[in-house]
């Protein structure tokens, strides 16, 4: 089921009860980030193991910054950031976001 997240301390109880998670940072505006949050909502439907977040760069630019801060990432929209194990192991950005792309990714970061 895919989660929308807003704040800071939102993200930090997430982070502290899930051992894996995806997030994609969305932007509302743009249509690139439309295609890649179809995609994100397509590879959502069809795996359930992984909990799955998205946040709204718009309503949550302290959320996203503070994302690619802590965790030494260029803040890209839309972007894919798969964390496990209190670390973010995988991240793409833009046309790289598919339903393939975020499939493998949990395939190899299993």
């Amino acid at each position: 089921m895919l989660q929308k997240i807003d704040t800071v301390e939102q993200f930090n109880e997430v982070f502290e009860k899930e051992n894996k998670f995806i997030l994609l940072k969305h932007s509302l505006t743009c249509p690139i980030s439309q295609a890649a949050y179809g995609e994100y909502q397509k590879f959502t439907e069809e795996q359930t193991e992984v909990p799955a977040y998205f946040l709204a760069v718009q309503d949550s630019r302290p959320l996203s910054n503070e994302i690619a801060e802590k965790f030494q990432i260029k803040h890209e929209s839309p972007q894919a950031i798969l964390f496990s194990n209190k670390n973010a192991v995988w991240n793409t950005s833009h046309w790289k976001i598919t339903q393939n792309s975020l499939t493998e990714a949990l395939k190899e970061n299993n």
